[in-house]
């Protein structure tokens, strides 16, 4: 959804300083047909003023499917334009439904837990 505030739970100096500050980042656009963002869409978040890509990694509410957990709040990891991650570790548990996406190896390979 627009303007949801989300967690950055990567490493990378941007998502760390904004987290510092008090000011989680800000969905503004969701790439997906519905408009709602589940785990594995991207987004476009607004964060210390600057635009940036992100992975949508975790989500609040109710289970969409039976393999995918839930989570306590909406964590992001931040990617450049390319779909790099901008960080060097992923410090949340990644839920294992992403590693069936091909687009997600680098994701993958940061990750040191799977729910």
């Amino acid at each position: 959804m627009k303007l949801t505030r989300l967690r950055v739970v990567d490493n990378s100096t941007l998502g760390k300083q904004a987290m510092l500050d008090g000011k989680p980042p800000r969905c503004i656009q969701v790439y997906s047909k519905t408009g709602v963002g589940t785990i594995g869409d991207k987004v476009l978040v607004a964060i210390k003023g600057v635009k940036k890509k992100a992975v949508i990694v975790g989500v609040k509410g109710k289970k969409p499917t039976p393999m995918v957990p839930r989570f306590d709040t909406n964590n992001i990891v931040l990617i450049d334009d390319n779909g790099n991650p901008l960080g060097s570790r992923v410090l949340v548990p990644i839920p294992s439904v992403l590693r069936g996406r091909g687009e997600y190896n680098k994701l993958m390979s940061l990750c040191s837990r799977f729910v």
